[in-house]
C-alpha cells in the first residue's frame, strides 16, 4: 500500500498544497495519507480539511491523523518534512532581537546568518530522531524535506543518517516566470538553467526559442522605477552578471552589502525591511483565523494541483515516467565542480522509478561560485557541529558567516552566540 507521512501537519495551507497535490495525481490517489503534528489541535484541523477536500474529490485516499510520529512514519513509503522548531515567542523573536541588540539586523533569519544557524541547531536534533524511526519502520522511504535552513538540515541528514533525503524549495519553479512577468516580458516558451544552492541558485542561461533574454531583462531592469520587491536581487545581476532564485528580502542577508549600520540609507534605497518579524506573531493568528474560516471549515473546498515538487517526485517514482526537478543534494563526485564536495547544492535532478539521479552541471562562473562558497562555508561548520555534538564549530559558523562578519567584531560574536546559546539551551542539549 502506497503510504504518505507528513511531518509537520498543522501547517495547514502547506498540507493541502501537497496533499491535496497528491489526491489530484490518479497514481497517488488512493494512498494512506497518515499525518503528525506535536500541535495536537492544529492537527485535526488539518485532518478535517483534508477529509473534506477527499470526501469532495471522490473520497479515494485514506486520510488518518497520528499523534503517534511512529505510528506515522510505520511503513511509509514517502515522508514530507514541514517541521518548524520554536515557536514564535521566545524563538523566533529572539532569532531577530538577540542579533539586533548586538548591531546585526535580519530580514528572515531563517536560512543564514546568526538566526538562522539557531533555527538550524533547534531543528537539526528532531530530524536526527525521525531519521532513526524512518531507519527502523520504513528504510526504504524517501524523505522529502521542505523545512528551513535548507542546506544545513538537508545536508545533515545526507551526511549523519541512511535516509534517501532531498530538499525541495519553492523559487526555483518560479524564478524565470517571476523574473519576465515583472519586467512585462512574457514567460511562455521559455526554456532556463539553474544551478548554484539553496536560496542563492542562478539563473545562468534563459531563452525563448534559442534567443538569449539576458539583454532585454537587464535593460528593462535597468530601466524599472522603484521601489520594488526585486532591487537587491536586480543589483545583484547587474553587478554579478545573473539574477539569483530566491527574493531580495533573503537575498539581502547571504552577502554583505545590503543591511549595513554605517550605510543605514541602503535599507530604504533596496527596499529592504527588516523589522517584518515584530508583525509575524499576529499576523500568524490572523493567517489561522483565515486557514480556520477559509479552509477548514469550507464543506465545499476543492484544489487544483500546485507547482510544488513533492506529488510530481511521487508519481515519477510509482509510474516510472521521468520528471526533472531542482533537489538539494549532496554535490558528490563534483556535481558542481567548483564548490566543495561536501556541500548541499542545488541542480537539476532526474526523478524515475530508480530514485532521484542528480545531474552534473560542471563549473559556475568564478565570481557565483565565490559567493556561494562564503555561504557554504557557514553551513558546513554548522552540519559540522550537528554531526559531532561539539559547540566550536558554532561559533566558526557565525564568525564565518557573511553578513554577520561584515557587521560585528570578532568579540561581540562570541558574546552573540553565548547569549543565543542561554536563550535555547533547552533545544541544544547534544552540544558538549
Amino acid at each position: 500500500m502506497l503510504k504518505i507521512a507528513f511531518i509537520g501537519a498543522g501547517s495547514t495551507i502547506f498540507a493541502k498544497n501537497v496533499l491535496g497535490d497528491c489526491m489530484m495525481t490518479p497514481a497517488l490517489a488512493e494512498a494512506h495519507i497518515a499525518l503528525h503534528d506535536i500541535d495536537l489541535a492544529r492537527l485535526k484541523e488539518s485532518e478535517k480539511m483534508l477529509q473534506t477536500l477527499n470526501r469532495n474529490n471522490g473520497g479515494k485516499a485514506t486520510i488518518v491523523a497520528y499523534a503517534d510520529r511512529r505510528e506515522a512514519l510505520k511503513g511509509a513509503t514517502y515522508v514530507v518534512n514541514a517541521i518548524t522548531s520554536g515557536a514564535h515567542e521566545p524563538w523566533i523573536r529572539g532569532d531577530h532581537e538577540i542579533p539586533r541588540k548586538y548591531g546585526l539586523k535580519q530580514t528572515y533569519a531563517d536560512t543564514l546568518g546568526v538566526g538562522g544557524l539557531f533555527r538550524g541547531l533547534r531543528t537539526v536534533g528532531a530530524m536526527f530522531d525521525f531519521a532513526r524511526d524512518i531507519e527502523e519502520l520504513c528504510p526504504d522511504a524517501w524523505f522529502l524535506n521542505y523545512t528551513n535552513p535548507m542546506a544545513i538540515l538537508t545536508g545533515a541528514m545526507l551526511r549523519g543518517t541512511g535516509v534517501k533525503t532531498v530538499g525541495l524549495c519553492h523559487s526555483v519553479q518560479v524564478c524565470a516566470k517571476e523574473l519576465l512577468e515583472g519586467l512585462g516580458m512574457e514567460s511562455d516558451d521559455v526554456r532556463w538553467k539553474i544551478a548554484g544552492i539553496n536560496h542563492q541558485a542562478w539563473l545562468l542561461d534563459i531563452t525563448r526559442n534559442g534567443v538569449d533574454l539576458y539583454p532585454e531583462i537587464k535593460r528593462r531592469a535597468a530601466a524599472r522605477p522603484g521601489p520594488h520587491d526585486d532591487m537587491v536581487r536586480y543589483e545583484i545581476m547587474n553587478t554579478f552578471g545573473y539574477y539569483v532564485t530566491e527574493s531580495s528580502m533573503h537575498g539581502a542577508e547571504y552577502v554583505p552589502y545590503f543591511i549595513k549600520n554605517a550605510y543605514p540609507e541602503l535599507l530604504e534605497k533596496y527596499n529592504i525591511p527588516t523589522e517584518n518579524y515584530k508583525g509575524w506573531g499576529s499576523s500568524n493568528k490572523d493567517y489561522w483565523d483565515k486557514v480556520m474560516d477559509g479552509l477548514v471549515n469550507d464543506s465545499n473546498l476543492t484544489h487544483t494541483r500546485t507547482h510544488e515538487y513533492a506529488s510530481y517526485i511521487m508519481e515519477a517514482m510509482e509510474t516510472n515516467i521521468p520528471y526533472k526537478i531542482a533537489g538539494n543534494v549532496l554535490n558528490t563526485g563534483g556535481l558542481i565542480s567548483n564548490l566543495p564536495e561536501e556541500a548541499c547544492v542545488e541542480v537539476s535532478c532526474l526523478v524515475d522509478a530508480d530514485g532521484i539521479t542528480p545531474t552534473r552541471f560542471g563549473a559556475l562562473p568564478q565570481q557565483l561560485a565565490a559567493l556561494n562558497r562564503t555561504n557554504i562555508n557557514m553551513q558546513l561548520l554548522a552540519v559540522e557541529a550537528a554531526l559531532t555534538g561539539k559547540r566550536e564549530p558554532i561559533y566558526y559558523a557565525a564568525l564565518l558567516d557573511p553578513h554577520t562578519s561584515a557587521e560585528l567584531p570578532i568579540d561581540t560574536i562570541k558574546a552573540l552566540v553565548d547569549e543565543m546559546f542561554e536563550v535555547n539551551a533547552s533545544w541544544l542539549t547534544a552540544f558538549k
